[in-house]
Formats: structure tokens, sequence, C-alpha cells
């Protein structure tokens, strides 16, 4: 059975219970959107389809609940921003500031996103199929037992990992041509924690001064396995493909790289 209303749809299983709303967003503003979202979210709905977004801001934003949300359209700036728990498939591109000091959830993104993504997150993990924008994984940082994760399939541009305090950043360049490199110069500029693994080379010159480069050990390779054999059922790729190329590691050489400039 179908259950009608203003822009939206509830598909009901057998049991008559509400499995699935569908909404169409075309004539939705930001605040009209969300706000229905919210309150599909406190009945209890636990997936949700939106048709036809075109830039409406801070999808997600905010939720505490294992909904799933799919997406189908470009959502606009801080998608799941704040949030705890969801998990949001998006079937195309994404703009800037995706999982925006996100606590704990899944964001799939199957297209390109934009600038700073994974902006101070401090838990959760977001996978991007193709490329980023600016400034990825800037001030991401780990909370207690929480490590924030971006597994990335294309490459970044510049400032990739810029102050990054904790967590862990994965750079596939998976549409980079045989002997192409990354292009993004300040990796790690004010890198203070967490690490970044970027498959194939990296010039120094394209590193920010406070960060090391070492060869990966056991641990490495088994967080890489687990990691991209999640990115690859996202996005249906095969992973012992992906892990037979070289990776580099790239450390914090110091907790403080700054510390003196605000210290008497």
């Amino acid at each position: 059975m179908f259950k009608e209303r203003p822009s939206e749809i509830s598909v009901s299983s057998l049991t008559g219970e509400s499995d699935m709303t569908k909404v169409d967003a075309r004539a939705l503003s930001h605040r009209e959107l969300n706000a229905r979202l919210r309150e599909l979210v406190s009945s209890g709905v636990q997936r949700i389809e939106l048709h036809n977004v075109y830039g409406q801001r801070y999808i997600g934003t905010d939720l505490d609940k294992p909904v799933k949300i799919d997406i189908f359209g470009t959502p606009g700036n801080d998608l799941g921003a704040f949030m705890d728990g969801p998990g949001i498939t998006v079937h195309g591109n994404a703009q800037d500031g995706c999982g925006n000091t996100m606590d704990n959830g899944e964001i799939v993104i199957h297209g390109h996103a934009g600038d700073i993504l994974g902006l101070s997150a401090r838990g959760g993990k977001i996978f991007v199929k193709e490329d980023v924008g600016y400034r990825a994984g800037i001030h991401m940082k780990e909370y207690q037992d929480k490590k924030p994760t971006v597994i990335i399939g294309g490459t970044a541009q510049d400032f990739f990992g810029e102050y990054m305090a904790g967590g862990i950043l994965v750079l596939l360049g998976l549409n980079l041509k045989e002997g192409e490199g990354h292009t993004a110069n300040f990796i790690g500029t004010g890198m203070h924690g967490g690490v970044i693994y970027m498959r194939g080379e990296v010039q120094e010159f394209q590193l920010g001064k406070e960060v090391g480069v070492a060869e990966l050990n056991e641990n490495d390779y088994l967080t890489l396995e687990k990691l991209i054999g999640e990115f690859t059922c996202h996005f249906d790729c095969a992973a012992q493909e992906i892990l037979k190329c070289r990776f580099t590691k790239l450390f914090p050489l110091h907790l403080r790289p700054y510390g003196r400039l605000y210290a008497y």
C-alpha cells in the first residue's frame, strides 16, 4: 500500500509498518526539508529517500539515530554536520563541508565532494568515490575511543590533512594514469596527530614541514586492508588490485608544531 502526502510517499511492508519514506525535495527550502527530516526520524522512520535535492544545506545535521538516508541530487554545504549515528548515501556529487564536526555515522558519496571534507570530524567514516577539493581532513581529531576516517577514491587539492590532530586519511588516486602522481601541495601542513596513507608516490616538496614519511608496518597494512575492503563494498571495485600498489605513510613529526608561537 502507498500512503500519499504532499511531496511525500511512505512505502509500507507486508506487516503494515512503515519501512521507507520518499520525500520530493524539489520545492522545499533547506529549513523545510530539514524540519521534515527531523519529524520523520522522531516518528521512527528508519529509511528515507530524498529526491530532487538541489543544494539544500545541512541535510542530516544533528541527527542522532541510526536512520538510513539516500540522497538523489546534489546536497548543499555541511551535509551530515554534527551528526551522531545516521548513514547517508549521496547518489551523485556533494558540496563543501561534508561531515563537519561529525561525531559518528557514515557518509558515502558516489561522486565528487567539495572543500573542507571532514572538517573537525571526531568520529564516523566518510567514503568518496572520486575527487575532493581543498583542505580535506582539516582539523580532524580523535575523541576518546572515536577515530574519524576518510577514504577518497580519487585525488585531492592543496592542504590535504591540514592541522590534522587525529584520525585516518586515505587517498587512493584510482583515477590517476600510470606514472601520474597526486598534485596537491602543502599536504599535512600543521599536522600534529593522526595518519595519512597515500597510494603511489608523493614528493618531499609537496609536504608540509611538519610531516614525516615512513614505510608501512604490519598494522598499517591491516588497517588499509580493512578500510579499502569497506570502500570497495560501497563502490563495487576490487580491493586486492588496489592493495597491490605501493602506499606512502605520512605522520606528524611533532605533537605541538606551533607551540612556541603561543607560549611565553
